[in-house]
């Protein structure tokens, strides 16, 4: 009859019994033992002993009469423990009967690991052993472009999702961020940030694990010597000793004095949200809260299930609760530092989700002045300067993190970006490449691979490709030649397109035919003594002069530009695929001799451009995408697909006027159409 375990026979003790040591080194109540060997031939009265100990009379004892204290029993029978489960049971009666070899165990496995080797004897033990102790894997850090790449972190550029018209949406940020958030190279909040710490995972301590009673060192020399034994099991105890210890510093500090009181409410509530089950946690921390107005611990737990309503309804409103709530527990008396860190990083990013950047700013000022030595939120900051368009405020925060930690990889790669918008092409390169290099989180996006990789074109270094290369295989880029970061997933991908391939020929064909009323509304409107527009301002001229006169951009109008040239307005108006297109626009391009448009890509593949020639003189103009080159006709349509690198050049004697239409790409839904973020 198999005893049943019960945990407190671990605890329980007798004061009228003293512990002595048995000949297998356990302590046991009261003397007992005994002859734990035995052979073929064995007595009636062994027998008599083993049934006893394998409880027989005792189990009937407390089934029938109750009088016979089990666990005291129990206590008892670790003497014959042979192997090391820390019971006396059937497989230990077999032991001592000599119906069974005793198990030799390893020194320093604990009885957890000794169970294992008992239930599932195929494992070997060293094999148990490295599983346990072996760190997972860790890819190596990037040194060079021909390196294999490591896996993409979660900081890594992602194509802007395409929210549903009812869905979960931020709210228009363009009031309060500056003209650097609508630029092609911009840094928007995808992938830029650090990854939050878990701070949330438990409110429990860590607790040291008990130190487990060494077995015999009974070791079978056939595979290993005691001292290799000890040896290893050392080893392997110093590294759960360095294991446990980096667990203990890495484990956040949630709860004050008062929390402590009410832990187990708190952990209930948590559990709840942990569970998926974000209205029930939020009931119940909303009863904490009123119960324990001044419960920090409390008050973070209904700010994040609060969140996580948020998420689940889709409700900006709600959301903005949840940040008010994080505010509220963050200025409670006696929160912990690191439950006052966790609340307030993580409202700053709510808060730039919804677009709130400047409250972002704020929220991540008083982090920097209550921890002025964490790092990571100094390059917090620099990025929440950098979402408001305030490149000095960023640069400044980014040397302050090189003038104390000069190989911070994030302040490197952002320092760099900063440089390169500066037009200080030379002296970005270093701090891009390094940054890169340095593998660490938040700099293996795609953005700091498309600027370094334009920068190194820009003063003539092919090593530009390598960049690109690593970057598609990170998953960056589609492509060597496909840079686009703004993109939707499986659509066709080629750089030259026809009419017929888009399916807009009535579109080309209106062009086309109306292509001389077009250009003389653009001469119309053109400075007749400089043959100028408004010059380019995306800064991808190496040289000369590049005016452009835009009609549309991101699916609306521009101001009153069509008044100047009423017809072309009047003829795209039929077209919604252009004239809605919202990550396009329409506009006129003239180019003066002497111009030089430096190779670049576009920010997304959902859309293609038709350039339909105006003026064109008879040689020097052309344009390049890929790798094969073309030139424009008057009156005629080229098509290509500008998320393709491009270059332009304009060596004429005369000024070149084009008219630009950007189209959705063809194969995008209407509903795609209809929800795609604009650009």
């Amino acid at each position: 009859m198999a005893q049943r375990k019960n945990p407190r026979n671990h605890s329980k003790k007798e004061g009228k019994t003293v512990p002595v040591e048995s000949k297998n080194g356990k302590r046991t109540e009261g003397g007992g033992g005994g002859d734990a060997g035995g052979g073929p031939k064995y007595s009636v009265f062994t027998w008599f002993v083993v049934l006893g100990l394998l409880g027989v009379w005792s189990s009937v004892a407390v089934v029938y009469f109750d009088i016979v204290d089990y666990d005291t029993v129990i206590g008892k029978l670790t003497a014959y423990d042979t192997d090391g489960d820390g019971d006396f049971d059937v497989e230990d009666a077999k032991v001592l009967l000599g119906l069974k070899e005793a198990k030799r165990l390893h020194v320093g496995d604990t009885p957890e690991k000794q169970t294992v080797l008992k239930t599932e004897e195929t494992i070997k033990p060293e094999t148990a052993n490295q599983q346990a102790a072996e760190p997972r894997d860790v890819e190596p850090t990037e040194a060079a472009p021909s390196v294999t790449p490591p896996r993409q972190s979660e900081s890594a550029a992602v194509p802007l999702p395409p929210p549903a018209e009812d869905s979960f949406v931020p709210d228009d940020p363009r009031e309060s961020i500056g003209p650097y958030g609508d630029e092609a190279n911009t840094i928007d909040t995808t992938g830029v940030l650090l990854a939050e710490r878990q701070t949330e995972e438990s409110s429990e301590p860590v607790v040291e694990a008990e130190k487990q009673p060494e077995a015999a060192a009974d070791v079978d020399p056939q595979s290993e010597t005691p001292k290799q034994t000890e040896a290893e099991g050392t080893s392997e105890k110093q590294a759960e000793d360095k294991l446990t210890e980096k667990a203990k510093k890495k484990k956040p500090k949630l709860l004050n004095k008062l929390d402590k009181t009410i832990k187990a409410e708190i952990d209930a509530a948590e559990k709840l949200r942990r569970k998926g089950k974000p209205d029930e946690a939020l009931k119940a921390f909303e009863r904490l809260v009123q119960q324990y107005p001044q419960s920090p611990r409390a008050r973070y737990g209904k700010a994040q299930a609060e969140d996580d309503m948020a998420e689940k309804l889709r409700s900006n409103d709600m959301l903005q609760r949840a940040i008010n709530t994080y505010r509220e527990a963050s200025e409670l008396p006696d929160v912990t530092s690191d439950l006052l860190r966790a609340t307030l990083k993580r409202r700053a990013e709510r808060q730039q989700f919804l677009g709130r950047m400047r409250g972002s700013l704020a929220t991540l000022e008083r982090l920097v002045q209550l921890f002025p030595e964490d790092i990571g939120l100094k390059n917090d900051l620099g990025v929440a300067h950098l979402l408001l368009g305030d490149n000095n405020g960023a640069k400044k925060i980014y040397e302050e993190v090189l003038g104390v930690a000069p190989d911070n990889g994030f302040a490197k790669v952002h320092y760099g970006f900063i440089l390169k918008s500066e037009n200080k092409i030379a002296e970005s390169i270093p701090y891009l490449k390094e940054g890169l290099e340095s593998g660490e989180p938040g700099t293996d996006d795609g953005r700091f691979y498309f600027h370094l990789g334009d920068a190194l074109q820009r003063v003539g270094d092919n090593s530009a490709y390598d960049w690109y290369e690593l970057g598609h295989k990170r998953g960056h880029f589609a492509s060597l030649w496909q840079r686009s970061l703004y993109n939707v997933n499986g659509l066709k991908a080629q750089p030259w397109w026809t009419a017929k391939e888009t399916g807009y020929t009535d579109l080309v064909k209106v062009l086309e035919r109306n292509w001389k009323t077009i250009r003389e509304e653009a001469l119309a409107v053109l400075d007749q003594s400089t043959r100028h527009f408004v010059p380019e301002e995306e800064n991808l001229r190496e040289k000369g002069d590049w005016g452009q006169y835009t009609l549309w951009q991101q699916g609306r109008k521009v101001g009153n530009a069509c008044q100047g040239v009423p017809k072309t307005c009047a003829l795209l108006e039929r077209f919604p695929e252009a004239t809605g297109c919202k990550r396009g626009q329409i506009k006129f391009s003239v180019m003066q001799p002497g111009t030089h448009v430096w190779p670049h890509t576009g920010p997304t593949n959902c859309r293609l451009r038709m350039h339909l020639g105006l003026v064109i003189p008879k040689r020097g103009c052309k344009i390049r995408c890929t790798n094969e080159t073309r030139e424009w006709e008057e009156g005629k349509v080229l098509i290509f697909d500008d998320s393709f690198e491009h270059e332009v050049w304009q060596e004429a004697d005369s000024y070149r006027l084009i008219f630009i239409v950007d189209v959705w790409h063809p194969e995008l839904t209407q509903h795609q159409r209809q929800t795609l973020s604009p650009i």
